[in-house]
């Protein structure tokens, strides 16, 4: 057993257990040490492994006792708990693995008990496809193997061996953040991008750290995870535009419950903002409008276009933040920016819809708790005043928390 911190290799060592012995060399060569973890539900590993699930969970219950996809689902679950108790003691700084379809189903689930900043590589076939499921919310580099890993050749060599200087590298990272200052979340995406610029500016000159968070459906949901390991101090939601993206099926959905909830064992000031609620985004151009959408306001934006919500869309948005952040007011306020809420939604801009936001105010002001603070801004969300505003606000919350 390897007594200091290595590089996990972990992988299905029954069909490929080839290319991850070789990975572990080729990462050994580089003076880095390695820990495998045979993740195969067919066989024991054909080298020896440090620790064999196949042996521990599958070997004495016959070949696929509950189905295949029960199998590789025990083996994962004991895997996933296996790393995660070998980083906790220190005896793992990082992971690589190397498959097909399932290889890469089983490595990257695994992966991500790994937190931030400890390197996940995984060497997969199907690289090259929506790799969303597979990546989810968590910092694995995904490397495409071109060629099928069937063996070591010397196509496949020259991969294995770059992804092994890879997470070789990684492990010896030598940059440390010497800053210390309190950390404020911040949403974003495109149509308000000069907010968030400019909330970034004033919230720096404040003396915060800001990390920016794309609104694309991950991203929403890669801070709500992060804020609830504790990695923020405060959140100001300038996009909440997931919401609309959700409900429309748009560009920017794939959000989950806990988008916009309570962040669980953390009380974090969340300034709450309607950043680009006026719309959804969807994948059409004006050449190719769909037919329920013909006779929208439409943004063409680039190979997307923004569709301004109708009234029946804008209540059931408003009447689903009003209900997520009615379990827990304490430390939500909300900011509306009474002049527009995205760079289309402006006065003789082609989504600008006065009537549209004033709906959804009167929804707030009927099923919102009387305990979250709603403030209305005369400004438009891009407007340097207007960001300003957020920054003091959010530096207020903060400092009332202590």
């Amino acid at each position: 057993m390897v007594k200091e911190s290595a590089v996990a290799v972990v992988g299905t060592f029954d069909s490929k257990g080839e290319e991850h012995l070789f990975l572990k060399e080729r990462i050994e060569e580089r003076g880095v040490p390695t820990l495998t973890i045979n993740v195969g539900t067919g066989s024991p590993s054909p080298f020896p492994a440090d620790h064999d699930l196949y042996e521990q969970i599958l070997q004495h219950q016959g070949k696929f006792p509950w189905g295949r996809d029960n199998a590789i689902k025990a083996v994962i679950d004991r895997a996933k708990a296996l790393v995660g108790e070998l980083y906790r003691e220190g005896k793992v700084c990082a992971m690589i693995s190397a498959g097909g379809g399932t290889g890469t189903h089983m490595g990257t689930s695994i992966m991500r008990v790994l937190p931030l900043g400890v390197p996940k590589v995984m060497v997969s076939t199907v690289a090259s496809r929506d790799m969303k499921r597979s990546v989810g919310t968590r910092d694995i580099t995904m490397m495409h193997s071109v060629a099928d890993i069937l063996g070591v050749n010397s196509i496949i060599g020259e991969i294995l061996d770059r992804a092994a200087g890879a997470v070789s590298g990684m492990v010896k990272n030598r940059w440390e953040n010497k800053g210390v200052k309190p950390r404020v979340a911040l949403t974003m995406f495109g149509f308000i991008t000069r907010a968030a610029e400019a909330v970034k500016g004033s919230l720096e000159e404040l003396g915060y750290e800001v990390v920016a968070f794309h609104a694309n459906g991950t991203g929403g949901m890669a801070m709500e995870e992060l804020a609830a390991e504790g990695y923020f101090h405060g959140i100001l939601d300038l996009a909440t535009h997931e919401l609309a993206d959700e409900l429309m099926n748009g560009y920017c959905s794939g959000i989950g419950p806990e988008r916009l909830e309570p962040v669980p064992g953390h009380r974090i000031p969340r300034l709450v903002i309607p950043g680009g609620l006026d719309c959804a985004v969807l994948e059409f151009t004006r050449d190719k409008i769909p037919e329920k959408f013909r006779g929208r306001n439409i943004f063409f934006y680039d190979f997307r276009s923004a569709v301004r919500l109708s009234m029946k869309e804008t209540r059931v948005i408003a009447g689903q933040m009003a209900g997520k952040l009615n379990r827990d007011v304490s430390g939500v306020r909300m900011l509306v920016p009474m002049k527009g809420w995205s760079e289309a939604d402006r006065e003789g801009g082609p989504l600008y819809d006065p009537g549209l936001r004033d709906e959804f105010l009167k929804i707030l002001q009927k099923d919102l708790d009387p305990g979250v603070e709603v403030r209305e801004a005369g400004f438009h969300i891009n407007d340097p005043v207007f960001a300003e505003l957020a920054a003091r606000t959010m530096d207020d919350m903060l400092q009332e928390a202590g």
